[in-house]
């Protein structure tokens, strides 16, 4: 297990250094530059702005200068947000983000489970049929329809929930973002739970155990549910990445100051030092996700374990 973990972690070094190389020179490459929004400058104030983000300097030697503060920790200084550097800005944005992810993350998990588990459980009848009906409006569902829907009848009919907003992640702040967010991986979930669940309740220790005379929620819960977690296990590495950085769509609707709302307006304003920053952040996630998603993996398949 250890050295599985040390491979992994050695192997994420030159994966994040090609992300990171791949975004700093298309971000170069893109037309526009970061000031060119700005009303018109003399070329004196250009130069002297130029120089303090050193954008004065050759391409190689900004990156290389970049890459060298990155290993050190330090993102650079946001061109947009001249008070706050990137790490600020990430340390503002990140735990709002985090906390909507892990929510959602949470609901995404129960229901999905139970709503593939009462599928599977009810295979090719109409509480199937039903289930799956469900599973598939929210799959094909855009979270910018889903949320203004749910807006329009908790926050403006009924009035129980506030419309949007931070306000310190209070609970009524978290219920819409959540929901909205986990709707789609709540489908997805339960679709891969039911798929799972089959094929496992057709192997021959299931028959087993039912000729035992264990009953079905017995059968489903302390037999078959772990091996057909599996296929969930696998997709929750990148479906908690993007759940825990926060969906770009529900931070502007709902006006949550999360990383996802400073990548989109860093990418609009091309600043380079935030973009850059944000994606870094996103593939250590990524990496670490996928390298908890593969213990989880071997803990519940013990033949992995083995290999």
């Amino acid at each position: 297990m250890i050295q599985m973990l040390v491979k992994r972690l050695l192997w994420g070094i030159p994966v994040l250094w090609l992300i990171l190389t791949l975004t700093f020179f298309l971000l170069r490459a893109a037309p526009g530059g970061p000031f060119d929004q700005e009303r018109e400058l003399s070329a004196e104030v250009e130069q002297l702005i130029a120089q303090k983000y050193q954008l004065d300097q050759p391409l190689m030697t900004q990156y290389g200068n970049y890459l060298k503060s990155a290993v050190q920790g330090d993102l650079g200084p946001s061109f947009q947000y001249a008070d706050y550097s990137v790490n600020q800005l990430i340390a503002l944005g990140l735990p709002v983000s985090l906390k909507i992810g892990f929510y959602a993350l949470l609901l995404a998990l129960f229901f999905g489970v139970l709503l593939g588990g009462f599928a599977a459980t009810y295979a090719n009848r109409w509480p199937d049929l039903v289930a799956m009906i469900v599973a598939v409006i929210g799959i094909s569902t855009p979270n910018f329809v889903i949320a203004p829907l749910l807006i329009l009848g908790f926050s403006v009919h009924m009035q129980w929930l506030p419309v949007g907003g931070w306000s310190g992640g209070q609970w009524p702040y978290l219920v819409l973002p959540v929901v909205t967010l986990s709707f789609p991986f709540v489908a997805a979930i339960a679709r891969l739970v039911r798929s799972g669940l089959l094929e496992v309740l057709s192997q021959p220790f299931i028959q087993t155990a039912r000729a035992k005379g264990l009953s079905t929620y017995q059968v489903l819960f302390k037999h078959a549910l772990r091996p057909a977690m599996l296929p969930v296990v696998s997709y929750l590495g990148p479906a908690a990445v993007g759940l825990m950085t926060g969906s770009v769509v529900i931070e502007q609707i709902f006006g949550i100051p999360g990383m996802g709302r400073y990548f989109v307006q860093g990418a609009l304003n091309r600043d380079y030092t935030l973009v850059l920053g944000v994606v870094l952040v996103i593939g250590i996630m990524m990496m670490l996700f996928n390298l908890l998603v593969d213990m989880l993996y071997r803990w519940l398949d013990p033949r992995v374990a083995k290999t």
